[in-house]
């Protein structure tokens, strides 16, 4: 806008001032452009809709059979198949097709893969693989360039109508003046409709390009990291790095990340609602459909899979490439915004409309309202333009795009935008315990057989027996694997954290060979761990004497259930009677008390019968066991938590752990990290299991549900039933999750922050926020700068309408008691496109402080314009009126000066008024308005611009803005006048606010008089 208003086309004017044609050039420009901008002001606050990207950046529709085909046969291929015929075999889910080719076994070969080893990965085949097959990503429009925006500006219905008179005007001009003299009324409402859609333009084009690029950090940093096998090695690879050949590895909550075969796994099923619409989980194995699609999603089990197809040749890259998607998303803020936006919209129509009744009723003839209208028109187009506040959205899309850019850096990916600001609201989180308040670096620091504790360095003196089947079901009950370089001695896990640590533990103290006893059994049947069970087992079979047994691992006591026997550190079988239980009962407890997780072992050999069942469908036996042993895994809390956990609970907002822990252990650590406060136990309701907490009835957990602090063995069900009823209770809920099963809790919650490390890409997809560190303390980072976006859009709101309203009623009265406005529309045209624009920069951009952690939270039903506001509001819109208003009667007796120079002196003091309000609308509540003020370099920058763009438009564009040039001592004056707005927002600030809103108040206050009076009488 400074370019406009201060470029060549001004300069031309100043240039030209004493040509009576140039004068009526100047006027009809500054009509025609306060007539446009009004329109489209109007139009905007009846229906704002302002454009967001959503989570994912937008497609367009393209035809992607054509370009899948053109794009295969343009590749060179050096495989003895190509991409098309590659894509056949998987799509149609043809298994006769399959057959005929040779099966899974004939397209590894093909592709020159190993099962066991995969791909060499290294960059020549990884790039020679993309030439011939394509690269794992969807074809994406291009961004949309300035140009469209220029169109889309065009489009508007105003701007149309404004082009047709226009060019109605000028034709009808040059015909009767000729072209020298009668190009000035339609070149005028052109020069004007150009600027207009060049301002809209550039504004819509940069907000673009700003989301464009947030949503380009926050996809590369969303990107899964997929276990993939190459030079039989299972490492990390980025799934827009998988290429067709490859052997990745999946299990329960991954998303399939490209088209492909099953090799190998065990009781696979897989979500593929996403494609079929439908919510049976299909059952994927290598005899009857060893099918796999990219975007379906692992529900149970896990498997080996060999990557077929990638990119646009997947059936999910075929469906989302010729999906057109709309990334118009409203955040509730916004909408509130909006409404206030109208209302104040139609406050100012109104007004408009009776000062035009004024103006009319006072011409005497029809020929008097004729020959003014003009002047008529401008003044109430001039109320509406002030009335108007054009600022608001704006504030909302730099404090929204500047908090997701800093948030990013604190490790906080915002994924959608209503997220922001909820979190500001949120008055109860709900949150996991491993990786979020611990570190998730595990380590077995108890070992117990049978009763008996085994110190880490007399693992000797155990059974050979027991250690022996130990080993079995941890190397064959288990996700994880192992990997030994063969140049050095250090082994490399992968797996859960769960995983990795008993695999750790049972290599460096147990010595177990996990290729060895997967060469020496065969796997029968496995059922996979998931968060409800707590268990996982597996049926195998030894082929060293074909004897069959069963594993199982799990959670101590949910395994110490399940078994009638144990073996004691000698190796001896004992019954487990309600006396031994009662005695391991204590040992788990005991660990637990120190903030152990406790995993237990259990074995039993079984008949040849198991293999028949397992054909019938039947699962694994899981009662008679015999317990192995006992482990305990340490995992500490994470640095910092505890005093993250307090600053939380110092803004008002209750800290509630949900965990599938046993209830020691998740007391233990919930008393570490501060969530439990001394005396909190399941005596006074703040600690519950979750399977009592499911039991209770609806009113009783409705009851309860506030005191609860932690809630330990929880399900995922467990969780969303806790979610609902704090709902219930008026509360705004945040929750953590990081597994599958976590999605409805996610979804259910007014705000789901899913882990960005340890988080399945299901708990992603349903998130709003995805914690990139998985810890604690960046969650209490979220609530902070959810609630800076609150209150940045507050104090944006509270300077906008101060200026509204100030501008508002001085042009008002000035209108009706004098005929004549002193604040013209380009003067207002000016405070509403630069001031605005610079003020909703400078204060959308204040970082988060302490302060705001030490307030409760805002509930749901709390106005956007608070008591406080109202107040400070007031209190300066009623002081400028004050002045203005008596420069506006008095001015030139006062200082001594003509009508053109008081109108100057108005303007001049009502602008410098609002720089000096800036800096009140900094604090709210606080009275020192320069606290931290140096570390906001770019709020002093728009101060000093928009001082120095005042002087511009005083001094120098005085033909432009209808002013005239100011003394010294004028400034000063002007200076003073605005300068008198600090202490009196320091005074305003020691009044204190009632709770009880004033109406209220002097409605009670009237009814106990008349209570009073009343019984006077009587």
């Amino acid at each position: 806008m400074t370019s406009i208003l201060s470029g060549d086309c001004c300069a031309r004017y100043e240039v030209s001032i004493d040509l009576p044609a140039m004068r009526k050039f100047t006027k009809q420009w500054r009509l025609a452009f306060t007539t446009i901008y009004s329109s489209r002001a109007i139009n905007t606050s009846a229906k704002i809709t302002k454009k967001f990207p959503r989570k994912s950046p937008s497609y367009t529709s393209i035809s992607i059979c054509d370009e899948a085909q053109s794009a295969c046969s343009d590749r060179p291929c050096s495989f003895k198949i190509d991409q098309s015929r590659l894509t056949k075999l998987v799509k149609e889910k043809d298994l006769r097709h399959l057959q005929e080719f040779g099966g899974v076994k004939k397209v590894t070969s093909t592709l020159e893969t190993d099962v066991s080893a995969s791909i060499s990965g290294d960059p020549d085949d990884v790039s020679r693989r993309q030439n011939a097959f394509g690269v794992n990503s969807y074809k994406k429009p291009p961004a949309k360039g300035f140009f469209h925006f220029v169109f889309e500006a065009f489009k508007d219905l105003t701007i149309m109508i404004l082009l047709v008179c226009a060019g109605l005007s000028l034709g009808f001009g040059i015909k009767e003046n000729g072209v020298k003299e009668g190009w000035y009324d339609g070149g005028s409402i052109f020069v004007a409709v150009f600027l207009v859609i060049m301002v809209s333009a550039v504004s819509n084009y940069r907000q673009n390009r700003q989301f464009e690029r947030l949503s380009k950090v926050s996809s590369n940093i969303l990107i899964d990291i997929s276990p993939t096998i190459r030079k039989g090695r299972r490492q990390q690879v980025a799934i827009l790095e998988v290429v067709v050949g490859d052997v990745i590895c999946l299990k329960i909550g991954d998303q399939v990340p490209a088209d492909g075969l099953f090799l190998e796994g065990h009781s696979l099923q897989v979500d593929e609602s996403s494609m079929t619409g439908e919510s049976n989980h299909v059952e994927v194995n290598s005899n009857q459909n060893p099918f796999l699609f990219s975007g379906t999603k692992v529900a149970d089990g896990y498997a080996q899979m060999l990557v077929t197809s990638v990119g646009v040749n997947t059936a999910w890259g075929e469906m989302m490439s010729s999906i057109s998607r709309d990334n118009n998303e409203q955040t509730p803020l916004q909408a509130r915004l909006n409404k206030l936006t109208s209302l104040i919209g139609k406050v100012g129509l109104v007004v408009a409309f009776l000062v035009l009744m004024e103006f009319v009723a006072g011409q005497t003839t029809g020929d008097d309202i004729i020959n003014s209208v003009v002047g008529i028109i401008a003044a109430a187009v001039t109320i509406v333009v002030v009335a108007i506040p054009e600022g608001l959205p704006l504030a909302v899309t730099l404090t929204l795009a500047y908090s997701m850019k800093r948030m990013m850096v604190d490790q906080a990916m915002v994924r959608k935008l209503s997220a922001c600001e909820t979190m500001g609201s949120a008055t109860t989180i709900c949150t996991d315990k491993t990786g979020t308040l611990t570190m998730n670096q595990m380590k077995v620091t108890k070992f117990w057989v049978g009763k008996d504790s085994v110190a880490e360095n007399a693992y000797s003196s155990a059974s050979k027996c027991v250690l022996d089947f130990i080993q079995d079901g941890v190397a064959l009950n288990t996700t994880g694997s192992i990997y030994k370089p063969s140049l050095g001695s250090e082994y490399e896990f992968s797996g859960s954290p769960t995983e990795k640590t008993i695999l750790s533990w049972a290599v460096s103290q147990l010595s177990m060979d996990m290729e060895e006893i997967k060469k020496s059994c065969e796997v029968i049947q496995v059922e996979a761990f998931n968060s409800q069970k707590k268990r996982s087992g597996v049926l195998m079979k030894k082929s060293t004497d074909n004897t069959v047994h069963v594993h199982w691992k799990g959670a101590a006591e949910m395994v110490l259930a399940m078994c009638s026997s144990f073996y004691d550190g000698s190796g001896i079988k004992k019954d487990l009677d309600k006396d031994e239980r009662k005695k391991f009962e204590q040992i788990i407890q005991g660990m637990a008390a120190s903030s152990l997780r406790c995993i237990a072992f259990a074995h039993k050999q079984v008949s040849e019968e198991a293999t028949k069942e397992r054909e019938d469908g039947k699962k694994i036996q899981e009662d008679s066991l015999t317990l192995l042993g006992l482990v305990g895994i340490k995992d500490p809390c994470r640095p910092g938590v505890r005093s993250a956990v307090q600053a939380c609970q110092d803004a008002g907002v209750n800290i509630k752990m949900i965990t599938g822990d046993n209830i020691f252990t998740a007391k233990a650590i919930a008393a570490e990290c501060g969530i439990l406060r001394p005396g909190d136990d399941t005596f006074n309701g703040a600690i519950v299991e979750g399977a009592e907490f499911r039991n209770y009835t609806f009113e009783e957990r409705l009851q309860r549900v506030e005191k609860i602090r932690v809630m330990a063995r929880s399900s995922p069900f467990d969780k969303l039933l806790m979610v609902q009823c704090l709902k219930q209770k008026g509360h705004v809920v945040a929750v953590t999750g990081d597994g599958t099963n976590d999605a409805p809790a996610l979804k259910e919650a007014d705000i789901g922050l899913s882990m960005g490390i340890q988080g399945t890409e299901v708990a992603k997809e349903s998130s709003d926020i995805v914690i990139l560190d998985d810890n604690f303390a960046s969650v209490a980072t979220v609530l902070c700068w959810g609630r800076c976006v609150y209150t940045n859009i507050q104090k944006f709101i509270q300077f906008q309408l101060t200026v509204n309203v100030a501008a508002l009623i001085i042009n008002f009265v000035a209108a009706v008691s004098s005929g004549n406005v002193p604040l013209t529309a380009v003067q207002l045209l000016w405070v509403n496109l630069i001031m605005d624009t610079l003020g909703a920069l400078a204060l959308a951009t204040e970082r988060p402080t302490r302060e705001l952690m030490e307030k409760p939270p805002v509930g749901r039903t709390e106005p956007l314009i608070s008591k406080v506001m109202w107040r400070n509001l007031v209190a300066q819109a009623t002081y400028q009126m004050a002045v203005l208003l008596t420069l506006q009667f008095k001015g030139e007796l006062i200082f001594g000066v003509n009508e053109a120079v008081k109108r100057t002196l108005i303007f001049n003091a009502f602008v410098l008024c609002q720089v000096f309000n800036e800096f009140n609308a900094r604090k709210l509540e606080k009275k020192n308005v320069f606290q931290g003020i140096h570390k906001n370099k770019l709020f002093l920058g728009i101060i000093f611009m928009t001082v120095v763009l005042q002087v511009v438009m005083v001094e120098f564009l005085k033909r432009f803005a209808d002013t005239e040039r100011l003394s010294w001592g004028q400034w000063g004056a002007c200076i003073g006048i605005a300068a008198m707005s600090w202490p009196i927002g320091w005074v305003v600030k020691c009044i204190p606010v009632p709770d009880t809103p004033i109406f209220s108040y002097l409605g009670s206050k009237s009814k106990k008089l008349v209570r009073k009076i009343v019984h006077r009488e009587q």
